[in-house]
């Protein structure tokens, strides 16, 4: 999906340092990047994927860059430079993720279906279904047929398929990542439109996905755009400040010496932070001058008991800082992330951030949802099925949003918004920051939300509109608690409106909207559209003693008639922009005279 124009370095490439044109050399050298002695731009894609997967057969890639390259010739970037490298670049970046084969194909024809001829069905029939729900996943819906709901219905759809198969979303990420790069070439309007909508939701879901080897460049580019002036002013800090690198040895080499001591085995290294995230620190202490602390990672070989031993050899070290422990190990944050976090008074009095983790904990945070296809787990080892709980929840709320544009607007609320954990009935709860007792409720269950009527925080009971707390032990009382002896004041039964004004999960949104709006007619969803008019073209066949074996005359007649693709046909029969009979009979009349 081309937002913009350029052909992108590799997945640790440099960014440009100002949002204008990119230079022509520049770009003339991007078109002659491929190493020495390469017959063709495949081949590092291949030599990157088998870097990392070892015995990977190579064919099915370069076949499906052969159709790539094929489909898209004489189709050109906003740079002028040629389409293929777009896909190319996307699929490099998946396989410097460690992504398997599957993935590497799908990016390289995830724009295919969207902007050429190649149908999704050709698409399966060519590389199997797994292949055609990754790039329909990504497929965008076409905005002269669906309009203002084009760009929410495209969000949704992508969500809905991730449901099925993660890989769409890092798919999309990479596309996003590539785009991004190369957005220099685009107005200035239209860099910082892409660049919002692109923190807005693709960072917070990269976020969400663990993967923190993309969201890194993802937030500095995002920076570039948004706050040019501010991007130039910590880059320059970041490479003029004097006895920085000296004095991060300093400490590593210490630190070390200390872990040894200690009998802890362990890689000791600088952890430098992005520009973006050196750019939020500043902003959020009101500082006057970019804000920057020395950090390092250990990274112990060894159980998680080891991160603690070389905890204690770190604080037997150097002075711990007050207030600045964290332990995301024994409480890991939503996206699985677990280390150790500690702040000290290192060489020279001055504070020193520490992150100590294991090997297998330094993966998950590189890579996160990622790691398990960069490196695959023995059968029967458990995966990281618990990144996806969030994702869960989102869909499980996506059913209660029949309207498209209500749908993208909770998400991005959901993705926006900081989240803390609480314990209800035994059991961790994932929250927006700022829910309430009523939220909680909402998570046990409509129908405990519904009849909610008090709540206990930490044992004391509580107004319902209060404001939650990590790490809150949170009660949930209902009507049959109340018939049970527990002292609540009679409410009727449902919830309250004024609910609305403090509940902040969309899931309980969505729910309590719902209880007030049952006796309107719902909404219906694009897929629904396309479901009912692929039936409605089926009744009016029947009139004619006809029916349809597959979807190829479908096919051929949307194209016929100018539709972009089958499933907006099928929903312009939905909605009577074509009458099912005048489609049947048109359907009738090109299959028989094909035959």
């Amino acid at each position: 999906m081309d937002v913009d124009a350029g052909h992108g370095a590799a997945l640790g490439g440099a960014l440009p340092t100002q949002p204008g044109d990119l230079p022509l050399a520049r770009r003339l050298r991007s078109l002659l990047s491929w190493p020495t002695g390469e017959t063709d731009p495949v081949t590092h894609l291949i030599r990157t994927h088998r870097g990392i997967h070892p015995g990977t057969e190579a064919s099915v890639l370069r076949r499906a860059y052969t159709i790539a390259e094929n489909m898209h010739r004489g189709q050109f970037r906003k740079s002028g430079e040629p389409y293929i490298t777009h896909p190319l670049a996307v699929a490099q970046i998946c396989a410097e993720l460690g992504m398997d084969a599957t993935t590497l194909v799908a990016a390289l024809l995830h724009d295919t279906v969207e902007d050429t001829r190649y149908t999704l069905q050709a698409l399966a029939e060519d590389f199997g279904g797994e292949v055609a729900h990754l790039v329909d996943g990504v497929t965008k819906f076409d905005k002269a047929f669906y309009g203002k709901a084009a760009e929410a219905e495209t969000t949704r759809k992508m969500i809905v398929a991730a449901g099925k198969d993660v890989r769409v979303l890092i798919i999309k990420l990479a596309d996003r990542l590539h785009n991004m790069r190369t957005l220099g070439v685009r107005s200035a309007a239209s860099r910082e439109r892409i660049a919002r909508k692109t923190l807005e939701v693709l960072v917070p879901l990269c976020d969400r996905l663990g993967i923190q080897t993309l969201k890194r460049e993802l937030d500095d580019v995002v920076l570039l755009h948004l706050e040019p002036d501010e991007h130039a002013r910590i880059a320059r800090f970041v490479h003029d400040r004097p006895g920085w690198s000296a004095y991060l040895d300093d400490v590593v080499a210490k630190a070390k010496v200390a872990l040894r001591r200690s009998r802890v085995d362990a890689q000791v290294s600088p952890r430098p932070r992005h520009l973006y995230s050196i750019w939020k620190d500043t902003v959020a202490g009101g500082h006057s001058v970019p804000f920057d602390l020395p950090r390092i990672v250990i990274v112990v070989d060894g159980p998680a008991t080891d991160c603690y031993a070389a905890l204690g050899a770190v604080h037997g070290l150097w002075r711990p800082v007050p207030g600045r422990f964290k332990d995301f190990i024994a409480s890991p944050k939503n996206n699985l992330y677990r280390s150790l976090h500690t702040s000290v008074c290192g060489p020279k009095d001055r504070t020193v951030e520490v992150l100590i983790r294991t090997e297998e904990m330094h993966r998950a945070a590189e890579y996160g949802i990622a790691a398990d296809f960069r490196f695959p787990r023995p059968a029967g080892a458990a995966g990281q099925a618990e990144q996806l709980d969030w994702l869960r929840r989102v869909l499980d709320w996506e059913q209660e949003a029949p309207d498209p544009a209500q749908f993208l607007e909770s998400l991005r609320c959901d993705l926006a918004e900081a989240q803390i954990q609480v314990v209800v009935e035994g059991r961790q709860v994932v929250l927006p920051a700022g829910a309430t007792p009523v939220d909680v409720a909402y998570e046990l269950g409509p129908d405990r939300g519904d009849r909610c009527l008090a709540a206990r925080i930490n044992g004391r009971l509580a107004p319902l509109s209060s404001e939650l707390e990590e790490g809150d032990v949170v009660e949930i009382f209902t009507e049959s608690d109340a018939e049970s002896g527990f002292e609540a004041d009679v409410a009727p039964r449902g919830p309250r409106r004024e609910w609305l004004g403090f509940v902040k999960s969309p899931h309980a949104q969505m729910q309590i909207n719902r209880w007030f709006a049952e006796h309107t007619e719902p909404g219906i969803s694009i897929a629904d559209k396309v479901r009912l008019g692929r039936a409605t073209i089926g009744l009016a066949l029947r009139k004619h003693d006809r029916g349809l074996a597959n979807d190829l005359p479908l096919l051929r007649l949307s194209e016929e008639l100018g539709y972009p693709d089958l499933e907006t046909l099928l929903v312009a029969v939905f909605d009577r922009a074509l009458e099912p009979d005048a489609v049947v009979l048109q359907l009738i009349d090109l299959v028989d005279h094909r035959q």
